[in-house]
């Protein structure tokens, strides 16, 4: 791995830490983009690299200081938890199957449908 990598790597996790933690978005909608538009990876490749960011450390610091403030309701995030588990694992047995053209265009296209809803309607 070059330097310029390493430096790229830690700038998007940089970037997409402070993103999760300030706005509560996933590190995914910056860091899958990222991995495929400067570092070349493929759609396959982001989406798993960034899965595995998330394993353990996944928002802990951020969640700890949205607790404290009484942000968090536990039980609503408990069995989002549980879900979101069953829901991964579906989703990655389809998202392996598809041919990388195929799961970038979805990637993207649920990416503008977000932000356009967020941007033009309340």
């Amino acid at each position: 791995m070059s330097i310029n990598t390493y430096i790229i790597l830690a700038i998007v996790g940089l970037l997409a830490g402070f993103i999760s933690g300030s706005l509560g978005v996933g590190g995914g909608i910056i860091i899958v983009p990222a991995l495929v538009l400067f570092l070349g990876f493929t759609q396959h490749q982001a989406q798993g690299i960034s899965l595995g960011i998330m394993l353990a450390p996944i928002g802990l610091l951020a969640f700890i200081n949205y607790y404290r403030e009484g942000y968090t309701n536990i039980k609503y995030s408990l069995l989002l938890l549980a879900v979101f588990f069953i829901g991964s694992y579906l989703g990655s047995r389809l998202a392996v199957q598809l041919p990388a053209a195929t799961l970038k265009k979805v990637f993207g296209g649920l990416m503008l449908v977000a932000g356009a809803k967020m941007i033009f309607w309340p």
